[in-house]
């Protein structure tokens, strides 16, 4: 892709994701993760009515009588896009590739967040991190996003979702709203538990995680074609699967049903808000019904 192609597609894709963020989601996004960083602000006597867990039990011993901690909003949030550029992401057999799903919804959250005052970095990884943009504020900033959105190669094709957790607990040490963008196939082989169980359940008890899962309708069910040689997108490995077969395809299903019970499993057991979303869907009103759970 040349340079004013390049600049084309970010320029048509800032139109639209810009145009949605100020007209839908800025206020959704607001309400969703406003408030949801707190920062230490004085103490004060206990007054009836207040929340006890806000007790300053160290306070309240040296003056021997209660006195509570208070805390205010943050002005600022900083949000972190986890953006999954394995193989798996060039898929779309309807409307759009899972590649292009990701970017527009992570175009609209960074359009939302700056809006919103907040700074927004982004981690692409894929079986490592393939880029680390730091958190930063402005338009600049946010087409630079995007650019990199459209035009990043990624030097492999696995997934490796617990190492890109891992940057980000260690990377960015202030809490932070992140959303993980990726398919999520990433279990242990021949399995359908995922991979990063415990990088999930140590970054979520550091940070504010949010899963935003997209998938194409045909990964859910196997049409009838005959006799079909698949390639893994990831490993590159070929296979020779017979779709003709009722009993091939009955499987398959099962093993998608199986793999979406698991995720929902892990995301609830890490209390890790999530939504799935279809390359054939408008992403407009899951996002807004996830947003509005959470405010």
């Amino acid at each position: 892709m040349d340079a004013s192609e390049l600049l084309k597609r970010v320029r048509k894709i800032e139109i639209k994701t810009r145009g949605l963020s100020r007209q839908i989601f800025a206020g959704e996004y607001h309400s969703a993760f406003k408030g949801r960083g707190m920062a230490f602000s004085e103490v004060r006597e206990y007054q009836y009515g207040d929340d006890i867990r806000s007790i300053d039990w160290n306070v309240t011993a040296r003056f021997n009588q209660p006195y509570i901690k208070v805390f205010e909003e943050e002005r600022e949030l900083t949000v972190m896009l986890l953006i999954d550029v394995s193989g798996s992401r060039m898929f779309g057999t309807t409307n759009k590739l899972k590649k292009n799903l990701i970017t527009e919804i992570s175009a609209v959250l960074a359009f939302s967040a700056i809006q919103n005052n907040d700074k927004i970095g982004v981690i692409f990884f894929s079986d490592k991190v393939e880029k680390f943009i730091p958190p930063k504020k402005g338009r600049s900033h946010i087409l630079h996003i995007i650019r990199e959105l459209i035009s990043l190669k990624p030097s492999s094709e696995g997934t490796n979702i617990s190492e890109a957790l891992r940057y980000l607990t260690n990377a960015i040490k202030k809490r932070c709203t992140a959303f993980v963008l990726s398919d999520f196939m990433d279990f242990k082989e021949s399995t359908v538990e995922p991979n990063f169980i415990n990088a999930l359940n140590i970054a979520s008890n550091k940070h504010d995680l949010v899963s935003l899962r997209v998938f194409d309708p045909r990964e859910q069910q196997l049409p009838s074609m005959g006799l079909v040689n698949f390639k893994d997108a990831e490993t590159g490995q070929y296979a020779w699967i017979d779709t003709a077969s009722s009993v091939v395809r009955k499987k398959y299903s099962e093993w998608w049903q199986q793999t979406e019970r698991a995720l929902k499993q892990t995301f609830s057991r890490t209390k890790v808000d999530s939504v799935a979303i279809a390359t054939n869907e408008d992403y407009v009103k899951p996002l807004i019904k996830l947003f509005k759970l959470r405010s």
